[in-house]
């Protein structure tokens, strides 16, 4: 017996109870209430992060381990990521976490765990009117905003719903690290180069062990 067939039976067991559909406002106004995040322009991911830890309370603990400056989302027998993906989305690909930190995490147990929610997105915020509402609930826009405002006029329009369409379950083990791409990206508000970390192309999922939660 693997060492997270436990973890995963409890995964199907629990998160087929996630809800299917998130309505941007109520969401944020529930997070808020429950002082979890609420703030995050991605708050779609933010709030199945808090049903998650609250459906898995029994098993898991969260954080999971930390390695350096990383701590995984949540461990059970292995650490484990929970990720929310936007299905249609020009990218079929998905950064997952530092590849240091993944590494070791293998290396400690030899396994480890990513949780990914695939979900239909709507944006509907033409006029910016979910974008305002969140700003004014904040109390105004934060450090980090003012800051990318002064680097680029671009604001990226903000997701007003979301609807959960499928849950997968991977597995990945040394070997299997190395079939995944490697994302570099920019820099940390602080002007420091971010880490480089993985990245999954979902079109390949058929090449790790994996599992998949219809809803």
């Amino acid at each position: 017996m693997a060492i997270y067939e436990k973890d995963i039976d409890m995964l199907k067991e629990n998160l087929i109870h996630l809800p299917k559909h998130l309505d941007g406002k109520a969401c944020v106004l529930e997070l808020k209430e429950a002082n979890y995040n609420w703030r995050q322009m991605e708050w779609w991911s933010f709030y199945f992060e808090y049903k998650a830890k609250i459906l898995l309370a029994s098993h898991f603990s969260f954080p999971g381990n930390r390695y350096g400056r990383v701590s995984f989302d949540l461990k059970g027998s292995i650490n484990w990521d929970l990720k929310a993906k936007a299905i249609k989305s020009d990218s079929h690909s998905i950064i997952l976490n530092d590849k240091s930190a993944m590494e070791q995490s293998v290396e400690e147990f030899g396994y480890h765990g990513e949780i990914i929610l695939l979900c239909d997105v709507e944006y509907n915020d033409n006029d910016r009117s979910f974008q305002q509402w969140h700003t004014e609930l904040k109390g105004g826009k934060s450090k980090y905003e003012k800051a990318r405002e002064a680097r680029t006029s671009v604001s990226r329009y903000r997701k007003t719903q979301a609807e959960l369409a499928d849950i997968v379950i991977l597995i990945f083990n040394a070997t299997d690290l190395d079939l995944l791409a490697t994302h570099r990206q920019g820099r940390n508000s602080n002007g420091k180069s971010r880490r480089p970390k993985y990245e999954l192309d979902l079109e390949k999922i058929d090449d790790f062990e994996h599992y998949v939660i219809k809803r």
